[in-house]
């Protein structure tokens, strides 16, 4: 299908990994940290892909290998059973609770590319980002969708096959006799502010590993707000800035449950040791942005307390989106870098091109620590499972005839899926 991206040398049998839409880099960072590499990003958008070369050099934040162009042209024969993790934070518009809502009918609409993908190289695992709007009751159909579709990707909708006749089908042969799925599929709704990100950002992951492997757990949240407002209360927050705090006095404690948490991080610890902003460009991405407005339902995030979401704008950034109130009650944007801190890209990422371009790619981020820990296990249960598979490679005459060996089916959900799963498997009683 189409102009394959990809050439190059010959790679062993599972050598990389591949992050498809990757945007400013967020996802690809998370997932360096947690040990993928050499990574293949795939990114159409011309700016985007600029920051990510920019990056991508000698002493950058990101040594990835960017392929400039759209992933439906991206014929993917050649990294057959090359590739250990497919991730992707598909484009989240379609389903965006602030967006035009048309789901499965919108142009972005990029989760067949996803499975098209996954059908292609059949990686080891699978990690898909995107907003907890595809969670709302009107899009829940098509979610349970992309799931089913996961869990046996072999099976691929045919030519002018609308979705609906597609997930049909997919039951029907999950009900059959001696059903065994290709993948093991969990979900999770994460809340970034409970893994260490300081901002109130709530984003759903899918992660699919093969069902002859060891099954995905999600890790458990390591901040909480309990613990924040616990060192709000105590002082050892402001101590820690150096400022005194405000009265306490009738003050609620937040949660009581802190399970040995760390506290919430806040846009004050997020801006620590940055410098103040310039009037003009610098290195940082740091330059003071004019002409906030607030109004009412739309006022800034506050310093000792999470961002609200960091925004792309569909139509730019409306009025009091992406800015923060300041201890002397000024109202101003953040600045790109401050942002960017936000999302916790590390200061030495550097974002190209104009404010709106960098807004629309931050905006649309995987926010690069709650990246890294959703990925750090799954990397961790991959790593021994690389060299076995390429062991076992060596002895067989040609790769076009291994497939993966099917173990009993143990599809499991964690506590949010396991309600979905019931639903999915009602169409089989």
């Amino acid at each position: 299908m189409g102009t394959t991206l990809v050439k190059g040398p010959k790679f062993s049998l599972i050598e990389l990994d591949v992050d498809l839409f990757g945007g400013a880099g967020g996802l690809a960072l998370g997932l360096r940290s947690a040990g993928f590499s050499p990574i293949f990003v795939y990114e159409k958008d011309k700016q985007a892909c600029e920051t990510l070369r920019y990056n991508s050099g000698p002493g950058g934040t990101l040594p990835v290998t960017v392929f400039e162009g759209d992933v439906r042209d991206v014929g993917w024969d050649n990294l057959r059973r090359r590739v250990r993790l497919v991730a992707a934070g598909a484009p989240c518009q379609p389903f965006s609770l602030g967006g035009k809502h048309r789901a499965q009918r919108d142009e972005r609409n990029l989760f067949p590319e996803v499975l098209r993908a996954v059908r292609g190289v059949e990686p080891m695992a699978v990690v898909i980002e995107n907003v907890r709007g595809i969670l709302r009751d009107d899009f829940r159909p098509f979610f349970e969708y992309i799931l089913r579709q996961l869990e046996f990707p072999s099976l691929a909708c045919r030519r002018e096959e609308i979705w609906q006749d597609h997930d049909r089908r997919i039951r029907r042969h999950q009900c059959s006799s001696g059903y065994l799925p290709e993948y093991q599929v969990s979900w999770r709704l994460l809340e970034a502010a409970d893994f260490g990100i300081p901002q109130l950002r709530k984003r759903v992951f899918i992660v699919a590993t093969r069902a002859d492997l060891p099954l995905y757990k999600f890790p458990l949240p390591t901040h909480s707000r309990g613990a924040l407002d616990r060192e709000q209360l105590d002082g050892t927050y402001w101590e820690r800035h150096g400022i005194k705090g405000p009265s306490v006095k009738g003050r609620r404690t937040g949660e009581a449950r802190l399970n040995g948490t760390a506290a919430w991080l806040t846009v004050r610890d997020a801006f620590f040791g940055l410098p103040a902003p310039s009037e003009e460009g610098s290195a940082l991405n740091h330059w003071l942005i004019r002409g906030a407005r607030a109004y009412a339902g739309h006022g800034g995030s506050r310093l000792d307390w999470p961002s609200k979401t960091i925004k792309a704008g569909v139509h730019g950034v409306p009025g009091g989106e992406n800015s923060v109130t300041l201890d002397d009650g000024t109202f101003r944007y953040y600045t790109l870098r401050e942002a960017a801190r936000i999302q916790t890209f590390p200061d030495g990422h550097h974002f190209t091109g104009a404010r709106i371009h960098v807004t629309r790619h931050l905006g649309n981020a995987v926010p690069c620590l709650l990246a890294a820990k959703v990925a750090s296990p799954l990397f961790r249960l991959l790593k021994p499972l690389v060299q076995v598979e390429a062991d076992h490679a060596a002895k067989v005459s040609s790769l076009s005839t291994l497939r993966p060996p099917l173990s009993e089916p143990t599809v499991r959900f964690d506590v949010e899926g396991q309600e979905l799963r019931e639903s999915l498997d009602g169409g089989c009683r």
